[in-house]
């Protein structure tokens, strides 16, 4: 709970993340300055990019330039004209600089996870303390035991790449600010104001912005900033503390493994600081956007053939449905400008959700096989099904869910059609990022990724309508899902690309994989040929090596591994991402920073869904719960540390969460399960898988019985069933192929590159 830094801190990418939802600050600094650079969620440039070339072109447009092979002119519209453009984009805040006594030196940084609270700490014994408040809009900074020299505003120097004119700066007494015009009438305003107290000096700053708070926005600023010096620094100290305590509750885990529990913590503390109710969901670089002088990587956009998803995936397990519900919300309250995208570019009824959208949901282009794929909406739909899976929240079910999912599965049923096989495809396909840009990139339809996103979303939809009595709709869902056809796969076993391509290169997106994760499509409690089917294409991928892997590739392939019941596998892609793919803030860096070739990816701006998803695999290796027939209706077995390596000989996890709301906590000692305890949110039973080796647990009530592989557990709500089981005894020897504890060795082979 808690990470250390030495000091100096001379990259924004490395400094202190803190957040409070819609306000993000990186603390920094090297000898006597000391800096916090902010951002806010909603901070966004929204014109779109100049002509607005996407305006105008269609997907049907887009099909005839494939046909006529003509690749290049579709890039120069969607990624030149569009994408390539300054605009739209997120902008970043600007920073506040602290200069402190010449002589005086920051020594080191830290972090506190339990109360989101960063630390400097200076040679001379002094230390500034800074948090953004839980409960108020506002960063707080206290700086005691060193003489502070002044502070200083910094305007954002990207925004000259945007034309905006200069920031107007102001100051009365030590308070001082800067008023950025932005577009469209758009302003926002950075003030920040010192206060001195017996024995320290507190700070404190605000970010406003015209879009959200009004066109007062230095009224509004100053306001809050007085209103936060006034209180003092212990009483915002207060109720910041009580909610990350609160934070904190819901769940917890520990492992003997220090580099993985910590990254995971760290994991968990993102939700916390930068997706909160009321605020945007984290888009690529969350709220911590790019204070070097440019616009943020990527534009800080939403990615959504992996980014967002992946980001979105590991709350459902640690109980943490405020902050992912805010995810769904943001999607949910954006099906207008969905609605518009499906009219207008796909020509269809229902509703579309862009591969790469601004805050506000509307496309930016980028490579168009991707931002322009209509089954990005379709794997965004598994997070809604995903969550009433996890809640079984009949309410969010009824009236977010089936109608959010049903609007997307209308766009996509209009743009399908059968084929000489009478197997329903859509017009063009892709699979995310495969052949990048090239013409290549356009696949027969359908492509692996595209064929399972569109059964996932339509077995989603008729277990959902079946649910919600919403009978007339159940046959058309499951008639559309059988009537894709079977996952193509070569007559070597592997699945391939699309129908008519097999998988030849390395590739950082595991598209041909999602049916085993995140989607169950496949599962490894199948028939034999399905079990055989994914060994097989998992040794496969690794086989066509590591070359074109980014660091998430890394984490999902742990959570792969750990589904598939390969957990030293699992903890050494954990490792090796930790190792390779991770700046020392804890920051996921896409490319292998080591440059000793876990990747020939050696690209340093970072992305949360690496971090998250390392959570994600943590889970599956604690505690899984998915259902082997998706789409069936049935709730998941609850499956305790089914993937756990051999150096993890002592566990312990406290009110995960199973699918149904059931929350689970257990034990591990010397190797074995010793102890759990399940509580359901309802009557009724709960499957608990027996893996217990042949020990019996001895419950602590009566009426638990066998059921095949599993312990039924009949429940009241509430009302807590535990079981005991013996212990070891000792720790067994090490498995032949456990996880070496010595640092990760990339693979001898890289493998196979995607352009030879």
């Amino acid at each position: 709970m808690h990470l250390e830094l030495t000091a100096p801190i001379n990259r924004w990418d490395e400094a202190i993340p803190l957040g409070n939802g819609m306000l993000g600050g990186l603390l920094w600094g090297d000898g006597n300055i000391l800096r916090l650079s902010l951002d806010r969620g909603d901070l966004w440039d929204e014109r779109p990019a100049p002509g607005d070339p996407l305006g105008q072109f269609t997907y049907f447009r887009m099909a005839e330039l494939v046909a006529q092979k003509n690749n290049a002119a579709i890039c120069e519209i969607v990624d030149q004209r569009g994408y390539g453009q300054p605009h739209p984009t997120k902008i970043p805040a600007g920073r506040i600089e602290l200069e402190f006594a010449p002589g005086e030196k920051v020594t080191s940084f830290s972090l506190d996870f339990a109360t989101a609270t960063g630390r400097a700490m200076f040679a001379a014994g002094g230390r500034a303390e800074a948090f953004l408040s839980a409960a108020q809009p506002v960063a707080v900074v206290r700086v005691g035991g060193t003489a502070l020299l002044s502070a200083r505003l910094v305007p954002p120097l990207a925004v000259r790449k945007l034309h905006y004119p200069e920031a107007e700066h102001g100051a009365d007494g030590t308070a001082q600010w800067f008023v950025q015009v932005t577009a469209d009438g758009d302003k926002f305003c950075v003030y920040c104001q010192s206060r001195q107290m017996a024995d320290a000096t507190l700070l404190a700053a605000a970010v406003t912005f015209s879009a959200a708070d009004g066109v007062h926005v230095l009224a509004v600023a100053r306001a809050r900033v007085e209103a936060a010096l006034k209180a003092g620094f212990a009483v915002l100290q207060k109720p910041h503390v009580e909610w990350w305590r609160a934070f904190w509750a819901k769940s917890s885990v520990t492992l003997p493994d220090e580099a993985v529990l910590r990254h995971y913590q760290f994991g968990q503390y993102l939700y916390g600081s930068a997706s909160r109710t009321g605020a945007p969901p984290m888009p690529l670089q969350g709220v911590w956007t790019a204070d070097e002088g440019e616009l943020p990587p990527w534009k800080g956009d939403y990615h959504n053939d992996l980014n967002t998803q992946m980001t979105y995936l590991a709350y459902q397990t640690s109980g943490r449905f405020e902050e992912g519900r805010t995810f769904l919300d943001f999607l949910n309250a954006r099906l207008p400008a969905f609605r518009e995208f499906a009219r207008k570019f796909y020509e269809t009824p229902g509703a579309a959700v862009p591969g790469v959208m601004s805050l506000a949901g509307r496309p930016l282009g980028g490579w168009a096989q991707y931002s322009l794929s209509p089954t990005s909406g379709a794997w965004l739909a598994h997070m809604f099904y995903l969550h009433w899976r996890y809640t079984r929240d009949d309410k969010f079910l009824r009236e977010v869910a089936l109608p959010w999912c049903r609007e997307i599965a209308e766009c996509l049923s209009a743009l399908i059609g059968p084929d000489s096989r009478s197997v329903f495809v859509l017009p063009l396909s892709t699979s995310p990022e495969a052949w990048n840009n090239d013409q290549r990139a356009w696949l027969q339809p359908n492509s692996t990724h595209d064929l399972q996103c569109l059964r996932m979303l339509f077995l989603a939809l008729h277990e959902m309508a079946d649910a919600a009595g919403e009978d007339e709709e159940t046959t058309r869902w499951r008639q559309l899902a059988a009537g894709l056809g079977p996952i193509p796969v070569s007559v070597n076993g592997l699945i391939m690309l699309a129908a008519n391509e097999d998988l030849t290169f390395s590739h950082r997106h595991f598209s041909t994989l999602t049916g085993l994760y995140p989607f169950n499509l496949l599962s490894v409690e199948g028939s034999d040929k399905e079990q055989a089917l994914i060994r097989r294409n998992l040794a496969e991928v690794e086989r066509l090596g590591v070359r074109e892997w980014s660091g998430f590739s890394y984490t999902w392939m742990a959570a792969l591994r750990a589904r598939a019941g390969d957990p030293e596998s699992a903890l050494w892609h954990l490792r090796a991402f930790l190792h390779a793919f991770v700046s020392r803030n804890g920051f996921h860096l896409n490319g292998d920073q080591t440059k000793s070739g876990f990747s020939t990816q050696q690209n340093r701006p970072f992305t949360l869904e690496g971090n998250l998803l390392l959570g994600a695999a943590v889970h599956e290796m604690l505690l899984q719960s998915w259902d082997a027939h998706p789409g069936g209706g049935g709730w998941g077995t609850i499956r305790i540390f089914p993937a756990m390596p051999w150096a993890w000989h002592d566990a312990e996890f406290t009110d995960l969460v199973a699918e149904g709301g059931v929350k689970v906590s257990a034990r591990r000692e010397e190797n074995v399960t010793t102890w759990f305890r399940v509580i359901a949110p309802r009557d009724g039973d709960v499957h608990v898988r027996d893996n217990f080796g042949g020990r019996e647990p001895k419950w602590s009530r009566a009426g638990v019985r066998r059921s095949g592989h599993d312990f039924v557990i009949p429940l009241k709500a509430g009302i807590p069933v535990e079981g005991m089981l013996p212990s070891a005894g000792s720790v067994p020897p090490a498995p032949a192929g456990a996880c070496p504890d010595e640092v990760p060795q990339p693979p001898a082979d890289p493998g196979v590159a995607m352009y030879p």
